[in-house]
């Protein structure tokens, strides 16, 4: 986000037209190829690539990630979506628990909500008391500096969808039972306090928005120009190589010889479609 910039202008210019399922296919498709090229460029350069989504409730993290990552391999693209802290973890240096899934040689890791729930949802829900809160926002830098430091590639990306799009999403979650999994008493309550999360975002940037690990904001009203805009500026952060490969000769399949198909009464499953 540019110095000086409100968030309530962010994605305010002059509206698009909804942006059509084939067109926004026939996009995609090329930055698929190029995801996998970067995946077999961080495979050959053990390069380490680690990326935070963070964002309101329904702001499209998860959809963002699912494009991301339907064309690679997930031994390669992990994505880590951590639940609620057992009271161990609870117990643990805040960072601990996010540790172990950063990202070794090879990988690359795709947060779903990070260690930043402590500046939103742990801040906003009174799971974490003030001194809590400041502390994290105090250190957070120097622990991402560590990071960068230790080889990672660290990558920030802030959702931002507005208000009335959240409510229609909520309400659209309500009514579709694919969705309902979606909606939890947690999303009312970050309907209800819209205004503690912006505070709550706001410190956030101001604490942890810095040249070493910035914030990336994508608009993401638009759910299909929101995924584009952002694949295509996470491909531009990375300095991949398409790796020379040799197009597979496959060998020849052995002959039959003496093998019979059994007679074998299988549960064949009912070929309805």
């Amino acid at each position: 986000m540019r110095a000086g910039a409100g968030f309530e202008g962010i994605g305010s210019g002059e509206p698009k037209p909804p942006m059509k399922r084939r067109q926004f296919e026939e996009e995609l498709r090329p930055m698929h190829i190029e995801l996998v090229k970067m995946q077999e460029w961080v495979k050959a350069s053990g390069v380490k690539i680690c990326v935070i989504f963070e964002g309101r409730d329904t702001a499209g993290k998860g959809g963002i990630i699912k494009r991301i990552t339907e064309r690679v391999s997930p031994r390669v693209f992990r994505v880590v979506a951590l639940g609620t802290p057992t009271e161990r973890e609870k117990s643990q240096m805040y960072f601990q628990r996010y540790f172990p899934y950063l990202p070794a040689a090879g990988e690359v890791v795709l947060f779903d909500r990070s260690w930043y729930n402590r500046a939103g949802v742990e801040r906003v829900m009174g799971f974490a008391t003030k001194e809590q809160v400041q502390t994290f926002l105090k250190y957070t830098p120097a622990v991402e500096n560590a990071i960068v430091n230790s080889g990672v590639i660290l990558i920030k990306y802030w959702l931002e969808v507005g208000m009335d799009e959240q409510a229609k999403r909520f309400k659209e979650r309500d009514q579709d039972m694919r969705k309902i999994w979606k909606l939890s008493p947690m999303d009312l309550e970050a309907q209800a306090r819209w205004y503690d999360y912006s505070r709550a975002r706001d410190a956030m940037f101001a604490a942890t928005d810095t040249a070493n690990c910035p914030w990336f904001v994508v608009p993401s009203d638009d759910q299909r120009r929101a995924r584009l805009n952002c694949i295509k500026h996470f491909l531009e952060q990375i300095p991949y190589e398409e790796v020379p490969r040799e197009p597979i000769k496959f060998p020849k399949r052995q002959e039959k010889g003496d093998y019979e198909e059994p007679d074998y009464p299988y549960r064949v499953v009912p070929q309805i479609y």
